[in-house]
């Protein structure tokens, strides 16, 4: 598999340059997560619970629809380049949301739009980011990278929580839109600073009509005997994964009677567990046998996931978690790794695009299907079924021999 010129040989924690792109990507993730508290607050006060979920599942619909043409995008012009222009247009249009706000009061219609407006961007803005770190670091580093990255999604997450309440609580609702503008802008001026290797002039492709090179992805991805069935496993498991842990836990923990307070606790417990092989990849750096590895971490990750609707506790749920955390994290970052190292360098956003369309895209319109489920079935039933489907996705790298004996490069 070629290289990307340019990127420096050593360990990415120690690599001015990852290390500035992990600070840029860190404080953007915060930002979006003030932002979605933001734009969640905002769709509540001005309608009911229902509409309010509409309007906050609204970014998903552009997502699903567009992210794909957005690994085009990602690939033609550059995950730095096309990563700078869609943070400053996201930057403008929590900015605008923010205005908006402090001179009347929007009804539903104006948020759902600004939503909407954020998931067209987002379609193109992810595809970028997932493809950025394979420009920036060697290939050796690609599991480390992923670890990094997850530590950054997780203190995003942890601080995005309780930084959208201060906003909200010291400025109102616009406040929280004025702080999720600062952070997402913030990050502009590291990005700036990041430099990237260059695709080598062999492997860059002629440029074309934009689905001619959508079909060229996919076709590179579908003729690759490690993406194609790579690609089918990491949206498995997204598939399977994100409703119980994201609409499923709630209802979950309704029903259980543990309440918020026990629900943070469950979440707490996946986040530990989570956090902690992202700190363990970030360490270690490599892992052998990736795809072999990679197989049974997410066939357990299943098994965990389905426990967790079974467990009669608060304590004991948030132990389970803590397993589900570890297992999908793991699955997930040599998931990750793996697809990144196997992308030809002029097709990583076309790939990611493809890989994460479920996990960003599809997987929240989903929801509604969970609530359906859940209410016709049984709590139980849906956590069991989001169990199989990642189970099927462990299934599949099982039996695939070029992804199971697939390896990280050294």
């Amino acid at each position: 598999m070629p290289t990307v010129q340019g990127t420096a040989r050593r360990a990415a924690h120690h690599d001015p340059n990852v290390l500035r792109w992990l600070g840029a990507y860190t404080v953007s993730a915060m930002g979006d997560n003030v932002y979605y508290i933001a734009l969640s607050w905002a769709a509540v006060q001005s309608g009911t619970p229902a509409q309010a979920g509409i309007v906050t599942a609204a970014s998903a619909v552009p997502r699903a629809l567009l992210m794909l043409g957005g690994g085009v995008v990602a690939d033609r012009y550059g995950p730095r380049r096309v990563v700078l222009g869609s943070s400053t247009v996201r930057c403008a249009l929590v900015l605008a949301a923010a205005l908006l706000l402090l001179v009347t009061t929007p009804g539903l219609w104006a948020l759902g739009t600004v939503a909407v407006l954020f998931g067209v961007v987002d379609a193109v803005f992810l595809p970028a980011a997932g493809a950025l770190p394979a420009r920036i670091a060697d290939r050796s580093q690609l599991a480390r990278v992923q670890g990094m990255r997850g530590l950054a999604t997780r203190l995003a997450n942890v601080l995005g929580g309780p930084l959208g309440g201060l906003g909200i609580a010291l400025g109102g609702t616009a406040g929280a839109f004025g702080l999720a503008t600062l952070l997402i802008g913030g990050s502009l001026p590291l990005l700036l600073t990041v430099r990237v290797g260059r695709v080598p002039a062999d492997d860059r492709p002629e440029r074309r009509a934009v689905l001619a090179e959508l079909r060229d992805g996919l076709r590179h991805i579908r003729r690759d005997p490690v993406l194609r069935p790579l690609v089918l496993t990491i949206a498995l498991g997204d598939l399977g994964f994100v409703g119980p842990m994201n609409l499923g836990l709630t209802l979950l923990a309704r029903e259980r009677g543990w309440g918020t307070a026990g629900l943070g606790w469950v979440l707490a417990g996946f986040g530990i567990g989570a956090g902690a092989v992202s700190l363990l990849l970030t360490v270690r750096g490599r892992v052998p046998r990736a795809g072999l590895v990679m197989a049974p971490a997410t066939v357990a990750g299943g098994v965990a996931l389905g426990a967790l609707a079974q467990v009669p506790s608060v304590a004991a749920a948030a132990g389970v978690a803590a397993a589900v955390g570890v297992l999908a994290g793991l699955g997930g970052a040599l998931g990750s790794a793996l697809l990144q190292a196997q992308a030809g360098p002029a097709y990583v956003g076309r790939v990611t695009s493809a890989a994460t369309l479920v996990s960003f895209g599809a997987a929240p319109l989903t929801f509604p299907v969970v609530g359906w489920a859940a209410e016709l079935y049984g709590i139980g039933t849906v956590f069991a079924a989001g169990a199989a489907v990642c189970a099927l996705a462990g299934a599949i790298t099982l039996g695939s021999a070029p992804l199971r004996r697939a390896e990280l490069p050294g």
